[in-house]
C-alpha cells in the first residue's frame, strides 16, 4: 500500500542495514578513512564507538564491500561467545579446514599455523566484531592474546571492534588496562545535524524511486 501510494520501489527506511541505501555523510566517510588507514598501517586494535542507530554495522559492511585485495576478512555479528566458540569462528571465518574433534590447544595450534600461512601468501587476517560491547571478559582476554601472536615485522590479526559507548565504559576498568594500550586507532561516529538529517531522508526516498520530495 506505502509503494503504491507513494510511488516507491521498495521501502526506504527498514530496519535491516543496507548498503544500497548508505549515504555518504561526513562522519561516516571520516570513519571508513581511519579504518582502511588503520588497516593499511597493520595495527592490532581499532575500535569504533556510536550510539544505536548511528550507522556502525551499515559501516562494517561497507568495509566488507571495500576489501582489499591483500585482506583475508573475518566477519563476527554475534560476540556472544566463549573464548573457544570465538575461536572456533575465526578458524572457520579464515578459511581453516579441521575436524570438529580436535581439543582446543590444537584448535589454537592450528589458527596460529593458519594466521602464518596467510602472512607468507601476503595475506592480512582482519576480524570485524560487531556489537562488541557484548562480547564476554573471558573472551574479550582471548581475543586480546590471540592479537599476541606476530611475525618480526607485524601482527598476525588485527582487531576491529564496532560497539556502543557500554563498551568505552568496560575498557575504562582496571582488567583491561592491556586492551586498552593496544587501541592504537580509535574512532567516535557523532549522530546527524539537523540538515545531515534533511539530506538522508531525501536521499534515501531517492533511492528508493520517488522522484518528489515528500516532506517539507
Amino acid at each position: 500500500m506505502y509503494l503504491q501510494h507513494f510511488q516507491l520501489s521498495r521501502m526506504p527506511f527498514g530496519l535491516t542495514p543496507d548498503t544500497t541505501f548508505f549515504v555518504p555523510l561526513e562522519q561516516h566517510q571520516d570513519v571508513l578513512a581511519v579504518l582502511k588507514t588503520a588497516l593499511c598501517a597493520g595495527e592490532g586494535f581499532i575500535k569504533v564507538c556510536g550510539e544505536v542507530g548511528s550507522g556502525k554495522t551499515l559501516l562494517c559492511r561497507k568495509l566488507l564491500q571495500q576489501t582489499e585485495p591483500d585482506w583475508q576478512l573475518a566477519y563476527i555479528p554475534d560476540p556472544c561467545l566463549t573464548p573457544l566458540e570465538l575461536r572456533w569462528a575465526l578458524a572457520l571465518e579464515l578459511g581453516l579446514k579441521h575436524s570438529a574433534n580436535i581439543e582446543p590447544p590444537q584448535l589454537l595450534q592450528l589458527l596460529q599455523r593458519q594466521l602464518l600461512l596467510l602472512a607468507a601468501q601476503g595475506k592480512k587476517a582482519i576480524v570485524l566484531i560487531d556489537e562488541a560491547q557484548a562480547l564476554p571478559d573471558e573472551t574479550l582476554e582471548a581475543l586480546r592474546l590471540l592479537t599476541n601472536l606476530e611475525t618480526e615485522t607485524r601482527k598476525l590479526l588485527q582487531v576491529v571492534l564496532f560497539a556502543q559507548p557500554e563498551l568505552n565504559k568496560k575498557l575504562a576498568s582496571y582488567r583491561f588496562r592491556q586492551l586498552r594500550q593496544r587501541i592504537t586507532f580509535s574512532a567516535n561516529l557523532a549522530l546527524m545535524s539537523k540538515s545531515q538529517i534533511s539530506a538522508y531522508i531525501s536521499l534515501r526516498v531517492q533511492q528508493a524511486g520517488c522522484s518528489r520530495a515528500l516532506f517539507s
